[in-house]
């Protein structure tokens, strides 16, 4: 990459991906020349997917973006910025009640390092009410889930639900 490339990252944990990540990710990638979508490994939170199966999820449904990789990482984001000569953090807002953490957030990292800038993109109002979590919640009781995620996310998500399902119900 030369320096005159404009890197950005939008890191999370995509767990699984929605239409909302989709949205960010597609116009982060006609702002920027590079966009990075990062699968943070948080151990802290217990996710349905592996870092692997989200990694793999993205990269199915950004195939059509060609300035678009899927990546992960497990430690600083100003460190992983740094590892990848990025300057650019993208992060998506979906209401009022994102922007006091995510506000805190842009500030730690410039404090950490001023080099590196927060972009803030506005949700699509269509999407401002969906979660990952939400999604999950709405699957695991068998709800429709088809126009809140792509088709193979939605696909798998039924596939993981209805094996861990099938684990309980054996207990």
């Amino acid at each position: 990459m030369s320096r005159k490339e404009r890197v950005a990252v939008y890191p999370g944990s995509f767990d699984p991906v929605t239409f909302g990540h989709l949205d960010i990710i597609q116009r982060a990638a006609k702002q920027f020349d590079w966009v990075i979508v990062a699968v943070l490994n948080n151990e802290k939170k217990n996710p349905l997917f592996s870092v692997q199966e989200r990694k793999e999820l993205l990269y199915q449904v950004t195939l059509d973006m060609p300035n678009v990789e899927v990546d992960s990482f497990n430690e600083l984001l100003i460190n992983y910025m740094r590892s990848k000569d990025a300057h650019i953090i993208v992060r998506g807002l979906r209401a009022v009640s994102d922007f006091e953490y995510e506000l805190q957030m842009a500030s730690t990292n410039q404090k950490l390092d001023d080099t590196i800038e927060t972009f803030f993109m506005m949700t699509n109002p269509k999407y401002s009410y969906l979660s990952s979590s939400i999604v999950k919640e709405i699957a695991r009781f068998q709800g429709q889930v088809s126009d809140l995620v792509p088709d193979v996310v939605e696909k798998e998500l039924r596939r993981k639900l209805s094996s861990s399902s099938s684990l309980e119900s054996a207990e």
